[in-house]
């Protein structure tokens, strides 16, 4: 794969294999101390904020130093799913929320997938032109309701629309270069309780789960699905500890019974649905311990400080080779031609009345609504 466009290919004179944590980092250019945490041998990758992002042209400039400090390079992700999940707003073109995909799929199937098929391209080409390897992104979860989190982020409330529509948007997203991540595994929709604030508890039976809130992971697994991120959400019918701490959900369930094969990134393990498992070190542990590949720690400085000073775990021996597929290589063109009747049609989905939005995300900015 070739290095990304915009960035650069890594010069730095440091050999290290990626490690096993992604960081953020707080400004629009590293600072020295930044520096220091990515140079160390667990970190393996980066994502970036709001906070991080001034112009396209800035962006460019930060991830490629960032590519330059270690061979191989980082990783660098975002949270870039569209509507109020969209990271970088001035330069980039506005994607709506996936619930909008949804509401047209309900009127005109094939059109709604050529919309998700273009949106995907336009999210990848866009994000790989600054240097950015991949988003966190499609959202998987069903729009059961309850969950004001989740709500307009999620393509749908019926699974095969929510599986139908992701893969048209991978489909782009690879297109345009970029892997996909899909999320919250196994469901995040049913719950009322917002994980980064609470810790939810969804008390529907396996066989509930896997003939709903399953269908679009099972189905992406089967389309080459790069990577997944568990929930910070219990399921006690299943398992006593939340998704992402749990070796059933992630090692018997994702990898064993769907077929998995990909990398699995923790949420933020700033949240509140993570902090049951202890102190910073103790959550990094479990989540590897049940079957995670690299664990996030996106704003708390001091929390990244110490995982560095004290974290000492047994790296997964397909660590390397699952985040080599993470790397983002260089677009290709759009695999759909424009159509104005789909964007049309797409625009009049986009003002109807969605589902409730609103809740916080991990990167502890506050939430931007659709305007």
């Amino acid at each position: 794969m070739s290095h990304p466009a915009g960035g650069a290919a890594s010069t730095g004179e440091l050999h290290l294999p990626r490690g096993p944590l992604m960081l953020g980092i707080d400004g629009h250019e590293l600072q020295d101390a930044d520096r220091l945490r990515l140079q160390d041998p667990l970190v393996g990758g980066v994502i970036l904020f709001t906070r991080n992002y001034a112009s396209p042209a800035q962006l460019a400039r930060l991830t490629a130093s960032i590519a330059e400090l270690r061979t191989p390079r980082l990783l660098i992700a975002v949270d870039h799913e569209g509507g109020r999940v969209q990271r970088f707003r001035d330069g980039f073109s506005a994607v709506p929320p996936m619930r909008a995909l949804g509401t047209l799929w309900d009127r005109d199937v094939m059109a709604a997938a050529r919309e998700a098929t273009r949106l995907g391209w336009t999210i990848a080409s866009e994000l790989r032109g600054r240097g950015i390897d991949f988003s966190f992104a499609p959202v998987l979860d069903l729009d059961h309701g309850p969950s004001t989190v989740i709500g307009d982020r999620a393509f749908h409330r019926n699974p095969n629309a929510v599986a139908h529509l992701a893969a048209a948007l991978h489909d782009g997203l690879r297109a345009g270069g970029m892997p996909a991540v899909g999320k919250h595994f196994p469901g995040h929709g049913h719950v009322a309780a917002d994980s980064h604030v609470d810790l939810p508890v969804d008390p529907r039976a396996f066989a509930q789960l896997a003939a709903d809130d399953l269908v679009p992971f099972a189905a992406m697994c089967r389309q080459g699905l790069e990577g997944i991120m568990p929930a910070h959400v219990v399921y006690p019918a299943v398992d006593p500890a939340p998704a992402g701490y749990s070796r059933r959900w992630l090692h018997e369930i994702l990898r064993e019974r769907l077929g998995f094969d990909g990398m699995v990134f923790s949420d933020d393990l700033g949240m509140a649905g993570a902090r049951g498992a202890g102190d910073i070190v103790a959550r990094a542990d479990a989540a590897l311990a049940a079957g995670c590949d690299m664990v996030l720690s996106c704003n708390d400085a001091a929390g990244a400080d110490d995982l560095l000073a004290r974290w000492r775990p047994q790296v997964h021996v397909d660590l390397a080779r699952r985040a080599a597929q993470m790397e983002g290589w260089t677009p290709g063109p759009s695999p759909v031609n424009p159509s104005l009747r789909d964007e049309a049609l797409l625009a009049e989905a986009l003002r109807r009345p969605l589902s409730a939005e609103g809740g916080a995300d991990r990167s502890g900015e506050a939430p931007r609504s659709r305007g």
